[in-house]
């Protein structure tokens, strides 16, 4: 092993399929806390501030199918709302598909959708023909604002969903824009960028730090099975002190 530019370890070069089969067996929190959870700590990348940018979504969002696992994609995005009359509808659901079908794979769309506030929470956008048209083109999850439907349907499909809600219907709709930065759930997010995402939510990171990403991951899990194994081994303050001398919750020499 070898220390990599970023400060953690380095494992041996991967293909990038074998990353995300790796990035799979992951949870999201120990994603974040290699991003950017933990500045301090030498195995986090400290690509974003934690407090100040959007990076990872809020208690907004919830996912429909935790039993799924992680999951991970190249992000392609897309803005919703009301038909405007002034736009004619230039775009529409096929050219969602068409920026699907053009980006490396696996994919997860991010839908920011954009309703009046009367509407925002009855928009049941992606149901089970959205759904199937978009897997398959090789999207593997959907991340949205709002509310979806069809979620039955779509649980025999293995689709993950991280929505707003869910509800039963909608009215009329239109594509406002497609692979455009959005704001999701409080997670900005620009085309290209790669989606990690299971029950407790998602989180991005540049796609140029897959490889640092899964191998700083892997340490810190190493790192903290270790600690985790002397706390259930310890009896007394000073031992549970002493297991978790270096970790996020030790106490800082005054």
């Amino acid at each position: 092993m070898v220390t990599n530019l970023e400060g953690g370890l380095s494992m041996p070069e991967m293909s990038e399929e074998a990353l995300f089969t790796e990035l799979r067996k992951i949870d999201s929190p120990t994603i974040t806390n290699v991003v950017a959870t933990y500045p301090s700590n030498p195995l986090c990348l400290g690509l974003y501030n934690p407090w100040t940018e959007n990076w990872y979504t809020d208690t907004s969002i919830r996912c429909i199918y935790p039993e799924l696992g992680p999951i991970l994609g190249y992000a392609v995005t897309c803005v919703y709302g009301l038909p405007d009359p002034n736009y004619s509808n230039r775009l529409s659901f096929m050219d969602v598909i068409d920026a699907l079908d053009a980006s490396p794979k696996p994919t997860i769309l991010v839908i920011q959708q954009k309703w009046p506030p009367e509407l925002f929470n009855k928009a049941g956008l992606a149901g089970e023909v959205m759904v199937t048209s978009m897997q398959a083109v090789g999207c593997v999850g959907l991340v949205s604002n709002g509310p979806s439907r069809d979620i039955d349907a779509i649980r025999r499909m293995q689709f993950q969903l991280l929505l707003g809600g869910v509800t039963a219907g909608h009215g009329a709709m239109a594509v406002q824009a497609v692979n455009v930065p959005v704001s999701v759930g409080g997670m900005d997010v620009s085309p290209g960028e790669v989606v990690h995402m299971d029950e407790n939510g998602a989180v991005k990171f540049p796609a140029d730090k897959l490889q640092a990403v899964l191998d700083n991951a892997k340490a810190m899990l190493d790192a903290e099975g270790t600690r985790i194994e002397a706390l259930r081994k310890a009896r007394t303050a000073s031992e549970v002190r002493a297991a978790s001398s270096g970790g996020a919750y030790s106490e800082r020499k005054r």
